[in-house]
């Protein structure tokens, strides 16, 4: 069986004609007498629609306008009485594949004109179903890449945590040898997160810095310090040698893609707010608000510990300390958060 073929045409003679021509030829069709049984006989299985221009009720135009309006994409092809070529220009303007001059005399003509308008019916569906396949396909692999990134976000986080943990482990063994750094680091961690909630900094802010702090000082693990633990002032050279950790520290994280902010808060955390600090000499707006709070914090519990060169300083004498050097080394205002947090809970601390 050929193709699916709807004609219309209210003139019998020429209709049954045509269907007579279309059925010798093996195709499947459909007469109807006007341009209305065209719109409720139509569907998508038809390949090709022949219409006539003049027809009762709704005319061959008013025909194709309704059946562009449903977007089925079947080629219509017009038939047109011999000195109407003005009705075949209006016709091609509005969509139709081709139109076709009656009465037909020509049978093997009209139906390679009627092949034609078929063959561009299959391209059609084809192009559809190709479309439909495509956006089928676009579909699918956008939501397995959805999942595969998922996934990765997962593994990313697992891994980040796992290392974030597996570091935190080792600084905190390796302070804990040491009686004058023990607690350090969790006690900077601890007071840089109180003076980050007062001033109301963002929760992702929030976690750099609890990063930041963690690993602050994560560049003496590598260096000789035992020259902290010795009575006494320490030495020009034993200075410069302590001055490293933060320039250590960084390199140390720098292969931490995730942690590359921390990296920087962490080489700058001796820096001071007029620019006379290590390892950069940067200062004002070069630092980054993160590497000032964590320069109060770790300086106030600098302070407060005990060293065999000097004493510890009491929470008052600290904070004290801390609005002495404040607008030369530390940011004002946060000094004056710090201080309201520490001196409001000096129990907590040391005095």
């Amino acid at each position: 069986m050929g193709s699916k073929i709807l004609i219309a045409d209210d003139d019998d003679l020429v209709r049954t004609a045509i269907f007579k021509i279309l059925t010798m030829f093996n195709h499947d069709v459909t007469a109807v007498q006007s341009g209305r049984e065209v719109l409720e006989q139509i569907s998508e299985d038809y390949d090709v629609i022949v219409l006539d221009i003049n027809m009762p009720d709704l005319d061959g135009f008013e025909t194709l306008e309704h059946l562009n309006a449903i977007k089925l994409d079947i080629p219509v092809l017009f038939l047109t009485g011999a000195g109407s070529m003005d009705y075949a220009v209006k016709a091609i303007n509005l969509g139709a594949y081709d139109f076709i001059t009656k009465p037909i005399e020509d049978i093997e003509f009209f139906h390679v004109k009627v092949r034609r308008a078929i063959e561009k019916r299959t391209f059609l569906r084809h192009e559809k179903l190709y479309k439909q396949n495509l956006e089928s396909e676009v579909k699918a692999k956008t939501r397995e890449l959805a999942a595969k990134n998922i996934l990765l976000e997962q593994y990313s986080d697992h891994l980040e945590k796992a290392t974030v943990q597996i570091m935190s482990s080792l600084q905190a063994a390796m302070e804990e040898k040491d009686g004058y750094t023990a607690g350090h680091t969790r006690r900077v961690t601890e007071l840089s997160m109180l003076l980050g909630e007062a001033i109301n900094l963002p929760e992702d802010e929030q976690v750099v810095l609890r990063r930041a702090a963690q690993f602050h000082d994560i560049g003496k693990l590598v260096i000789d310090l035992s020259c902290i633990q010795k009575p006494g002032k320490l030495t020009p050279e034993e200075w410069e040698l302590i001055k490293k950790h933060p320039e250590v520290g960084a390199n140390i994280i720098e292969p931490l893609q995730f942690m590359e902010r921390e990296r920087n808060i962490i080489r700058h955390h001796h820096e001071k707010l007029d620019g006379s600090g290590y390892p950069d000499g940067i200062g004002g707006n070069e630092l980054d608000m993160l590497a000032r709070i964590l320069t109060v914090a770790d300086s106030f519990d600098a302070m407060t510990s005990r060293r065999n060169y000097r004493r510890n300083l009491s929470t008052v004498e600290a904070v004290a300390e801390l609005r002495r050097c404040a607008e030369s080394q530390f940011d004002p205002e946060l000094v004056e958060a710090f201080a309201g947090i520490v001196l409001s809970a000096r129990s907590l601390y040391k005095q």
